[in-house]
Order: structure tokens, then C-alpha cells, then sequence
């Protein structure tokens, strides 16, 4: 009997292993295609497409936030604004703002207290408080966290030149913090998540989704959506953004763009709280993009190979297959495309980061909950129902 048990889990490690090589070849293949992309007209080195709005909803802090959002301050573009948005009049990203506004006085520069709680999701609730004091017709939304260069603003709206692009959509790097769990979450955003991005594009041919890190579109494509107020209610709400401009048959253009972000210094359980809720979001969008993740895991299951031929001379070629295009996958995908320059002291860290991640996916079979931001919330269909509030 235990002979048989052993035999079937010798297959499904097998099978799990090749399919996760596949994979791995598919990442690579999505990160050529990124890199060989033609580039796009009108992205030059002074040439702009119009006025731009730039949504910034705050909420509290982050790490080097006021460097991050100066960065904005200091773009090689002809005309754009700054509108930034908070819930609540005491908020300490205030002084930020105000900070900003007295070093950059000849840029628009406002400030929104959004009263109103219009749903679930508080940053697409202001944001759609801020919407109407746009004056622009050209917007960028991107979150609070992320840094960006001088030309960021001009190659990210440069795209929307084609009436047929909708939305255009930009990859990050995370800058770890002096902690296991950050570093494992830097380690995860280029070699997990970005990788994963870049596979969906490949196997696709395109991106029907937008990351918070960087949203530019234009006002009557959020119009015809619904405008903020649709997806006020929806935890993944740059997912849904990207997702329903694509609805309307317009293309999302992931950017060459790569911006920034600094994260926390993370402890292992937030480090994990910060993975199930990004996970139980992916199962709640897109439900079979979840389940299809467990053939993605291919260490895991080599070494599962390994121990149930009992280290077979095979199984050891298969671990050091799935080792190889691993690490293949975190250098092409975390140091070539991201240019990452922390993937490379991390890389030690993989076969932890991906018994981590395989230990997250499988408890975010086991719940609906969420944690975000202090409060806590129940997903169902995506969207996020308030369970408690953070005094």
C-alpha cells in the first residue's frame, strides 16, 4: 500500500516537475519577447502628448515615500499636475504634500481630503473624489510607494499616441529592507511575480490586466468602465482597471518603463500576510490563473521526485534541471529586464522563497479573509466586504 502511495506521488512529482520546467522556459521566452519589443513613436527625448493628470491616493507612510514622491515632482515633461488624495485631514503623509508644494512651487500641486467613503476599496474611493479635480485629460495613477525617473512621464503616456491603446501598464523592482521577510518579497516581485507577467504576455501575445505600479489612460476610457466608482468595491483594482478598458476592445501596452519601489521591513508574518492577500486576490480574479500556479513550483516538486525514487540518478538530473532554469529564469527575468541589483545576493534564498510561496498558495485555499492596510476584509468574487476596522 505504501509502496503504491509512493508510486503515484512519483508521478505527480514528475509530471509537476516538467511542467514547472515548462514554465520556466515560458518565463524566459516572455522576457526575450519583452526585450526585443519595438519601441514605441513619440517617445523621444522631448516630445509629449499633452497635459497629464497624476492621481497619487496616500495613506499613511512608506519607506523613503517623500524621495518616491518627489521623484513626480521632477519630470522632463511639458505640463502636468499632481493631484494627491487622503481620507482622512490628519493623515501624516500631509506634511509630505506639503513639503513637496513649498519645494516645487511652480508645479500644480493639490491636495483632496476625500470625506466620502464611497465603498470597500478607500483608495478607489478617493481616487474618485480626486477624479474631478483633474483637469487633464491624460491620467496616471500609480501607487504611493513607487519611484520613477525624469522621462518616466513621457514614455509611459507616449503609447496612448495609438488610438488602440487603452491603458499602458509598467513592471517594478522592490529595494528590500534589513529583513528576511523583505528580502524574500524583493526576491518575489522579480523572480515570481514579474517572471509571471511576462509568461501571461508571451502565452497571450498581450496583457489584459494593469499593476498599481504604474495606470496612464485616458478620462472617456474610465468613463466608458464606469468610471473609479465600478471597481470601488474590488480588492485588485488595478487587475480591474486594465481588465475592463481591454473589455471595451482596446489594447493594454505593458511599458519598457521599469520603476521602483521600497519596501518594508517586513517580519515573516507579514512578509506572509502580504502573499495570502495577494494570493486569495489571484483566486478570487482569476481562479484558474490560480490553480494553474501549482505546476509553477518546480523545486518543490523535483525534490518530492527526488525523495520518492530515492535519490535516483534521474531524479537528480531532474532537480538539477529545475535548479538551473530557475536561477536561469531570476538572473534573465530579475537582473536583465528589472535590472534588479539585489536579485543576485539573493539567489540563495530561492528554494526558501519558493517553499514559502508554495506553503502561502496552499493556505489560500483555507479562507477569504484578508488583511490590508489594519482593516480586514472578507473577498467574495473579487470583491472585498469590510469584516473590522483598525482603530
Amino acid at each position: 500500500m505504501i509502496h503504491h502511495i509512493i508510486s503515484i506521488l512519483e508521478v505527480l512529482a514528475i509530471a509537476g516537475t516538467l511542467a514547472s520546467l515548462a514554465y520556466y522556459v515560458l518565463c524566459i521566452s516572455g522576457a526575450l519577447g519583452f526585450l526585443w519589443q519595438p519601441a514605441v513613436a513619440g517617445g523621444g527625448a522631448r516630445s509629449t502628448l499633452g497635459p497629464v493628470s497624476i492621481l497619487k491616493p496616500l495613506r499613511g507612510t512608506d519607506p523613503k515615500m517623500y524621495e518616491s514622491l518627489r521623484s513626480h515632482c521632477m519630470q522632463d515633461y511639458a505640463e502636468y499636475e499632481i493631484i494627491f488624495g487622503v481620507s482622512d485631514a490628519a493623515d501624516p503623509a500631509i506634511e509630505f504634500v506639503e513639503r513637496l508644494k513649498a519645494e516645487f512651487p511652480a508645479l500644480p500641486i493639490r491636495l483632496i481630503v476625500c470625506a466620502q467613503r464611497l465603498g470597500a476599496n478607500i483608495k478607489v474611493s478617493n481616487l474618485a473624489q480626486m477624479l474631478p479635480e483633474a483637469r487633464h485629460d491624460y491620467l496616471i495613477v500609480n501607487d504611493s510607494d513607487i519611484r520613477v525617473q525624469p522621462d518616466y512621464l513621457r514614455r509611459v503616456v507616449a503609447p496612448l499616441a495609438d488610438a488602440k491603446i487603452g491603458l499602458v501598464t509598467c513592471l517594478y523592482r522592490g529595494v528590500p529592507g534589513p529583513s528576511l521577510g523583505s528580502r524574500l518579497e524583493s526576491l518575489g516581485i522579480s523572480t515570481d511575480f514579474c517572471a509571471g507577467v511576462l509568461a501571461a504576455r508571451f502565452l497571450e501575445r498581450g496583457i489584459r490586466f494593469g499593476l498599481g505600479s504604474t495606470l496612464a489612460f485616458r478620462r472617456r476610457d474610465l468613463a466608458a468602465i464606469g468610471g473609479f466608482e465600478a471597481i470601488v468595491d474590488y480588492l485588485a483594482d488595478d487587475y480591474e482597471l486594465g481588465s475592463r478598458i481591454a473589455a471595451q476592445g482596446l489594447k493594454v501596452r505593458l511599458s519598457e518603463v521599469v520603476v521602483e519601489t521600497f519596501l518594508p521591513r517586513y517580519s515573516l508574518k507579514s512578509f506572509i500576510d502580504h502573499q495570502l492577500r495577494w494570493l486569495r486576490t489571484v483566486r478570487a480574479s482569476r481562479p484558474a490563473g490560480y490553480a494553474g500556479l501549482l505546476l509553477t513550483f518546480g523545486i518543490p516538486w523535483a525534490l518530492l521526485a527526488l525523495v520518492c525514487a530515492f535519490r535516483s540518478p534521474w531524479a537528480w538530473a531532474l532537480l538539477g534541471a529545475a535548479v538551473t532554469l530557475r536561477l536561469t529564469v531570476a538572473v534573465v527575468v530579475g537582473r536583465v529586464v528589472l535590472r534588479d541589483r539585489y536579485v543576485s545576493a539573493l539567489l540563495g534564498l530561492i528554494p526558501l522563497r519558493d517553499f514559502a510561496a508554495l506553503f502561502v498558495w496552499l493556505a489560500g485555499f483555507t479562507g477569504n479573509t484578508v488583511k490590508w492596510r489594519g482593516d480586514s476584509f472578507e473577498l467574495k468574487d473579487g470583491k472585498l466586504s469590510r469584516i473590522n476596522s483598525k482603530p
